[in-house]
């Protein structure tokens, strides 16, 4: 396929002639067989270009042999491209005239050329109209591109691709800033939008200044031009012009010693690919300059070729006094392949070339342009075209989007009588001394000679142009001088925070800078005029408290900040109201105080229950129980329970119930204190809502760059009040709005750091921070000072330097806190829910447990004090119920099988035996036959016993009667607490008896018969202490009782008559 076709020059004197030789043969053969050769059909082409020009008839000579040398290469081509000439005359008319001519008279079916972009536009919509393919291998704009016309065709490389190698070239050695002089053309201005991403995107540089120069400008324009670019302190210039135009460009610059010492010069492929154009003389002005190319291999197939086409240009120009002795450029060879590229895309030429063009009415006029036919064959052509790939003279052929593409692009630094090859530039590699890529940490490029023949890297900038002394202006202040502090009409004592940062940074640069300060007026009125004189290049930078802003970045470059950033508002402030009387409720908050009122209240019920039935402390009356619960729980706020606990599980419930309140209460006391000791304060206004919505005006500082932003937000103009200095922000926030003052003014923090500095009391910052970039200085746009300024203000805040300079102009700023709430937080529940919830499930298990615990070990009971209830029940009742208070009145008894109770009893009954054996004790009337006991008396029989002195204590007054029926004296009485101790004196003439009782007596029954005399002793509450003497004749009975009587009832009863009852 012609695709696949491969010339191969340096083989071409060797295979010419035999492949001559085969063809003779073939056509003898044919003749000799009587059949004749079918005729070569015939695909013509069309040449545009200035024939007058000597680089033009270059092209030519070599767009010829490529179509000899197709057809050497492949005798047997059924299609034969015939070349047709027209002549541009070197412009834009001249061109279109041509390829009108070609179109309608010589029919062409494809257009080689012209020579420049502005003529190739023109003639690719004459050849998309008549479906005519236009190669071009030298316009290179990408302004004119294959998608707008469709059949345009660019065999050469897009300008747009040298881009990104120019851009790595600057960020090589580290500018970031570059002027770009360009061609006023299609083909100068196409360059600028690649080039200006390329250079943000390889280095974050940037076009400071683009200059268009036209191509026929006089050398009054171009020093004209240089002159305003030495005015600029960038001294990085990419320059993107014609040969011609370039020649000159430099001749002017080394008139104006722009091509000296300090001058970066970096030229694109217009004129690194005309070096074999160039005179001497124009070499000359480029000494020091860089420029690209396209890389082009010179193998034995380019020599052969240059060979070779040196003789046929002297054959065919025997009158020019062109010198042809150079290499090739790379433009001779895209000429070349794009010819071998039409020749072997021609196979697929079929049918007629044209078709006559639709005839119009006889009465219409008709131009040239409607005589022009459309061509068959062009859609054919051009696919064939798009899909030849072959290797080249300059390289591999091949189309992409229906553009060449280059592999390699080649740095070059113009020397001497030529260029130098100093690196290379890859799309997958970037920028290498060598073709396939260096290694290791060596300089992408080969070491360079720049303009002054001097090998050290230029900086690319000058602080100073033309030795003048830098103007740095600076804003008139009439308040907040502690950031600037300029007079109007002096350029010297010139003081401020700003300043001495500006001056130590300065200071700091590796580099002298020599710079004057210039006091600008009307910075009082909007900080963007001062910006504006940097950006009209009336000053050289402004220095001061310019806070940076998104507007002011498009038209002049900031260093990094130097001060905090942001915006916000500052208030009045008062009394809080909520400090009163109740503060102290104030230290937790109301789920905190119910929470711990619940669990104080669980833990003393869970408490009581385990210990109802073993402790004597925890039973009583109802209300003496109920108050037990709260006192209890209540006094270990202060560990004052003093409760003997008798049970280890609410032992264990009451240590874990300490610890929180230990806890909780040592945090209480912490903020109570916190609360006490500092002041709180509340603003008077509490955002930006309620100042909108009560319609209170406002303020803010003259010149801030806030105002615009506060009508944004809603404010009314007419209720916004502009203040200087931080003692009107004072005056007008003590008198407020109704006073002709405002309710809030709104500042940047730097400004209310310092007035809150100077005005602690009575004042806070309230509301949102609004975010901005703080304070920068100003530079022009692409600037190369910017990046080392903002180096160094960071290393200065890095050190101590920065705080040393604020603290010399604002003092201490940290000293007055701001902020609604000054106090102490209320702690909350969930801060303590942790502890809630350890001592809950605590205090829960236990008391499951300990129910457990009793339902087993009490379970005959229970059955039988349920089998009682259902008994005594005099009718039909709830079974659950019945059954629940039963356990409940069967709960409510002490629990005599506990340690507490049963010790007692056995004390109780030891001493009480004691006492039977003295000659004090009685015996009954019967001979000392006791009765049977009554029920509940067995209880304490099976408990030992029943001694003399034991008392049974009956739930039920009523439980006995005389005998006979006949109602006999009985006294009863109750004692419901422990009896701790008693003590017994009998004396009977010189005898005396003592009996001392240690332990409560749970119950007795004693029952006496003395005759028709019954007396019945019913003790149902502890005797705490008492005493009883009797005498009787010489005998004196003392009894002792150190315990209190709680409770106590006695009945006597003799015959009907009742007794009195003592307590």
């Amino acid at each position: 396929m012609a695709g696949r076709d491969t010339p191969r020059a340096s083989s071409f004197a060797v295979s010419f002639f035999p492949l001559l030789v085969a063809a003779l043969l073939r056509q003898d053969a044919a003749t000799a067989q009587g059949v004749p050769a079918a005729a070569p059909v015939p695909v013509r082409v069309g040449v545009i270009s200035d024939w007058s020009s000597a680089v033009s008839l270059r092209r030519r000579t070599g767009i010829e042999m490529a179509v000899e040398d197709y057809y050497a290469a492949h005798p047997g081509s059924a299609t034969r491209v015939e070349l047709h000439f027209g002549d541009s005359a070197g412009d834009v008319i001249g061109a279109a005239s041509a390829a009108v001519d070609l179109i309608k008279n010589a029919q062409v079916q494809a257009i080689i050329g012209p020579q420049t972009s502005a003529q190739a536009e023109f003639v690719a919509h004459l050849g998309s109209r008549a479906h005519v393919p236009v190669l071009s291998y030298s316009a290179t704009s990408p302004s004119l591109s294959p998608v707008q016309t469709a059949y345009f065709v660019r065999t050469a490389a897009n300008d747009s691709f040298q881009a990104a190698p120019v851009a790595a070239v600057l960020a090589a050695f580290g500018w970031r800033a570059a002027a770009v002089v360009h061609e006023d053309s299609p083909y100068g201005a196409g360059i600028l939008p690649a080039l200006a991403d390329a250079l943000q995107r390889t280095g974050n540089a940037a076009i400071v200044d683009r200059v268009s120069v036209r191509s026929d400008a006089s050398n009054d324009a171009l020093d004209a031009l240089l002159s305003r670019l030495m005015a600029k302190p960038t001294r990085v210039f990419v320059v993107h012009a014609t040969y011609q135009l370039a020649a000159r460009l430099f001749q002017r610059a080394r008139e104006a010693g722009m091509m000296s010492e300090g001058y970066v010069w970096v030229a694109t492929d217009g004129v690194g690919r005309f070096m074999d154009t160039l005179g001497p003389e124009d070499v000359g002005a480029m000494q020091g300059v860089v420029s690209l190319r396209p890389h082009v291999v010179f193998t034995d197939q380019v020599k052969n070729f240059s060979a070779r086409f040196r003789a046929r240009f002297r054959r065919d120009n025997p009158g020019s006094d062109d010198d042809v002795f150079s290499d090739p450029t790379v433009m001779r060879l895209w000429a070349y392949d794009t010819a071998w590229a039409i020749a072997a895309a021609a196979g697929a030429v079929t049918g007629p070339a044209f078709q006559a063009p639709q005839r119009r009415p006889s009465t219409a006029q008709t131009t040239d342009l409607d005589r022009i036919g459309v061509s068959a064959t062009g859609a054919a052509l051009l696919a064939a075209v798009l899909n030849t790939t072959f290797d080249g003279m300059a390289g591999r052929f091949k189309l992409v989007d229906g553009q060449l593409q280059v592999a390699a692009y080649e740095v070059v630094n113009i020397i001497g009588k030529g260029a130098r090859t100093v690196g290379f530039w890859t799309p997958e590699s970037g920028l290498s001394r060598e073709l396939k890529g260096g290694g290791g940490k060596a300089p992408p490029l080969k070491p360079i000679l720049w303009p002054g023949e001097t090998p050290s890297t230029p900086k690319g900038w000058t602080m100073s142009q033309n030795g003048q002394v830098l103007r740095v202006a600076v804003p008139v202040k009439r308040g907040f001088k502690q950031f600037v502090d300029a007079s109007p009409n002096s350029t010297t004592n010139i003081t401020g925070y700003c300043i001495d940062v500006f001056d130590q940074v300065m200071k700091n640069l590796s580099y002298p800078v020599t710079y004057q300060y210039v006091p600008f007026n009307e910075s009082s009125e909007s900080y963007d005029k001062l910006v504006h004189l940097v950006r009209d290049g009336k000053v050289d930078m402004a220095v001061g408290d310019v806070t940076i802003t998104a507007s002011r970045l498009e038209a002049v470059d900031f260093t990094m900040p130097f001060t905090e950033s942001g915006w916000s508002m500052v208030v009045a402030a008062r009394q809080d109201p909520a400090a009163s009387m109740w503060i102290f409720l104030q230290p937790l908050t109301a789920s905190l105080w119910l929470a711990s009122l619940a669990f104080f209240c669980f833990t003393g019920f869970v408490v009581w229950v385990i210990e109802h039935r073993v402790n004597p402390e925890f039973r009583g009356t109802p209300s003496q129980q109920f108050g037990l619960i709260f006192y209890f729980a209540f006094s270990t706020l202060v560990f004052s329970h003093k409760e003997k606990l008798e049970s280890n599980l609410s032992r264990f419930v009451v240590i874990i119930w300490v610890f929180v309140v230990l806890i909780l209460t040592s945090s209480y006391t912490a903020s109570l204190t916190s609360m006490l000791t500092v002041q709180k304060l509340q603003p008077k206004v509490a955002d930006v809502t309620e100042l909108q919505r009560r319609g209170h005006y406002i303020g803010y500082q003259e010149g801030t760059f806030i105002e615009p932003f506060l009508r944004k937000m809603g404010f009314d103009e007419r209720k916004m009040r502009k203040y200087s200095t931080a003692e009107q922000y004072a005056e007008a926030l003590s008198k407020g709005s109704a006073n002709g003052g405002v309710d809030a003014v709104f500042d940047e923090m730097p400004y209310l750091k310092l007035f809150l500095s100077q005005y602690c009391d009575g004042y806070m910052m309230q509301g949102p921070v609004y975010k901005t970039d703080g304070f920068g200085f100003v530079f022009p746009r692409g600037s190369p000072m910017v990046g080392d300024v903002s180096r160094g203000i960071m290393r200065l805040a890095e050190g101590d330097e920065t705080a040393r300079i604020e603290k010399a102009w604002f003092g201490d700023l940290g000293r007055c806190r701001s902020g609604p709430d000054v106090g102490s937080s209320n702690l909350s529940f969930q801060s303590f829910g942790g502890l809630f919830l350890i001592t809950g499930v605590v205090s829960t298990l236990m008391l499951l447990l300990y129910l457990a615990i009793f339902a087993y070990r009490e379970r005959d009971e229970l059955r039988a004090a349920e089998a009682e209830a259902a008994a005594t029940a005099s009718g039909s009742g709830n079974g659950s119920v019945r059954r629940m208070k039963a356990w409940m009145q069967h709960y409510d008894r002490k629990d005599l099988k506990s340690p507490t109770f049963k010790v007692w009893n056995e004390e109780s009954l030891r001493n009480g035996g004691d006492f039977a054996r003295t000659p004090f004790a009685r015996t009954p009337p019967n001979g000392g036959a006791s009765r049977t006991p009554r029920a509940g008396e067995e209880e304490h029989a099976a408990m030992g016993g029943t001694s003399p002195l034991s008392v049974y204590v009956s739930s039920e007054m009523n439980a006995g009667s005389s005998p006979g029926g006949t109602p006999a004296s009985e006294i009863s009485e109750s004692l419901e607490q422990r009896i701790e101790g008693a003590a017994n004196s009998v004396e009977m003439g010189g005898l005396t008896i003592s009996e001392s009782f240690e332990q409560g007596i749970e119950g007795a029954a004693n029952s006496v018969e003395m005759g028709g005399l019954t007396i019945s002793e019913s003790f149902e509450q502890g005797i705490e202490g008492a005493a009883n003497s009797v005498e009787m004749g010489g005998l004196t009975i003392s009894e002792s009782f150190e315990q209190g009587i709680e409770g106590a009832a006695n009945s006597v009863e003799t015959g009907r008559p009742t007794g009195s009852r003592l307590q």
